[in-house]
């Protein structure tokens, strides 16, 4: 039994894979089981995958039909075993020292969850983001998810008996995934630690710009998403009106821009939001004032203007 396993989900990373796993293959920590999802990628991905199985037998390749990365993550965690969990995205890499200092992190605290700070990498910019929660609570936590902390599963180290059974990939959305098992992993009461130090490298490129492109089947994602993480934090009040102020104006921007729902549609799904709409500040006054006319008999006349936005 390995102490970590590592998850990683493939599709179209031929130009990019190596650097992933060469990164984990440099870990000084050297207990761990790397799992290579393989999610039906069209390139050469799959073919990497099993050369570097061949050559390292702490690597095993899964080959699957491809059903986004929702479904690969979760295949990924249904065939992890050791002691801990965490992800890796294939076009990201990792600092040789990250799987041995969180580990041990957990292993002093006896923790469930250790959170570390992350990099974002665009060109040759490089920016530190710094992830430490206000107080290690997962109350606290969970709350800060809609501020200043990041959603992702890939800056975080979890015992997986703290979730088995009761976290998973939600079928069907490949957007805010991570969020939304993130937070069913802080519903678990997690012992939480926190380190000071980024060793996760997010890698920003032009085809993430293009895997991100609006669409008429994003926008049912989305809209499914928001629904999701309501009914994960009914029970929450205040995280809850924070989740709406930050994900409902940016959901009801892309559903405009894609024209992909009917007046009554819309209206119908978004006007019990007007109240968060307006409050929020984590979009543009103009955003807001947009989304806000849209759902109270506007919303042809919003379209326009929501396309002539970024």
């Amino acid at each position: 039994m390995p102490k970590v396993s590592i998850i990683v989900p493939v599709y179209k990373a031929e130009g990019y894979l190596h650097r992933c796993v060469e990164s984990i293959l440099a870990q000084t920590f050297t207990d761990w089981k790397l799992l290579l999802i393989d999610d039906g990628s069209p390139d050469r991905s799959g073919e990497i995958c099993d050369e570097y199985a061949k050559k390292d037998t702490r690597i095993r390749v899964i080959h699957k039909e491809n059903g986004g990365v929702s479904s690969a993550r979760q295949r990924g965690q249904d065939e992890a075993c050791g002691e801990y969990t965490i992800h890796v995205d294939p076009d990201d890499w990792v600092e040789p020292t990250m799987l041995e200092e969180l580990y041990q992190k957990a292993k002093d605290d006896n923790a469930d969850m250790v959170i570390c700070d992350y990099y974002t990498n665009e060109s040759s910019l490089q920016n530190y983001i710094k992830q430490e929660p206000t107080k290690l609570d997962n109350n606290v936590v969970l709350y800060e998810l809609f501020q200043q902390l990041h959603g992702s599963c890939c800056n975080k180290l979890v015992r997986r008996a703290c979730y088995s059974g009761k976290a998973n990939f939600p079928k069907g959305i490949n957007c805010c995934e991570d969020l939304i098992w993130c937070i069913q992993v802080l519903k678990c009461k997690p012992k939480i630690s926190y380190i000071n130090k980024a060793y996760y490298h997010y890698m920003i490129t032009t085809t993430d710009s293009q895997s991100k492109s609006i669409s008429a089947e994003r926008s049912l994602q989305d809209l499914k998403m928001l629904h999701m993480l309501e009914s994960l934090l009914f029970d929450n009040n205040d995280v809850l009106k924070e989740m709406y102020k930050r994900t409902v104006p940016y959901v009801m921007k892309r559903a405009m821009k894609t024209y992909c729902f009917d007046s009554d549609y819309f209206k119908c799904n978004f006007k019990k939001y007007n109240r968060y709409i307006l409050s929020s500040h984590k979009s543009s006054f103009i955003l807001r004032f947009i989304c806000y006319i849209s759902t109270i008999g506007g919303y042809r006349l919003c379209l326009p203007l929501i396309k002539m936005m970024k």
